[in-house]
């Protein structure tokens, strides 16, 4: 199992970036990927979903789309979803905690466990894969300003 995390502050109220981050849409254009939600997007841990890159467009996701679930939900402070590979299982976890007037610090932990493979070619790859890991959260937290941009520009 490997893991990496990170934080960021941005200049927004922790409510709106709740809404831009815990809450899946049917399509992310930050990220170019759809959801299909199996019930409620705010229905909280147990709601799964499909994620598809690109945009469906009312297409129905294929039957080899990634499943995924939200394993965690704390309205407003936190989220975690599991998201189901073939090979790999990779979990993300959003913290969001007040840090200022109007601002909030997020807290992103990303943790990718392999399903399979053998041990010693996992133990060669491990550096490897902690940089991808912890390059993959900096990316998230990067696009934090445009994920919330977007909420706002939709509302």
């Amino acid at each position: 199992m490997t893991t990496a995390n990170g934080s960021r502050e941005v200049p927004f109220p922790r409510d709106r970036v709740w809404e831009a981050l815990a809450v899946l849409q049917p399509y992310c254009a930050v990220c170019d990927v759809s959801y299909v939600v199996s019930g409620s997007a705010t229905a909280g841990a147990g709601t799964t979903f499909v994620c598809v890159p690109g945009r469906l467009d009312g297409r129905p996701p294929a039957d080899t789309a990634p499943r995924g679930e939200i394993v965690e939900w704390v309205p407003g402070t936190v989220v975690a979803t599991r998201l189901e590979l073939t090979p790999e299982t990779w979990t993300t976890r959003i913290e969001l905690a007040d840090a200022g007037p109007g601002a909030t610090k997020v807290t992103i932990t990303l943790t990718h466990e392999a399903k399979r493979g053998n041990r010693v070619v996992q133990r060669v790859q491990r550096g490897a894969l902690k940089r991808l890991v912890q390059r993959t959260v900096d990316a998230e937290l990067d696009k934090l300003p445009a994920h919330v941009s977007q909420v706002a520009d939709a509302g």
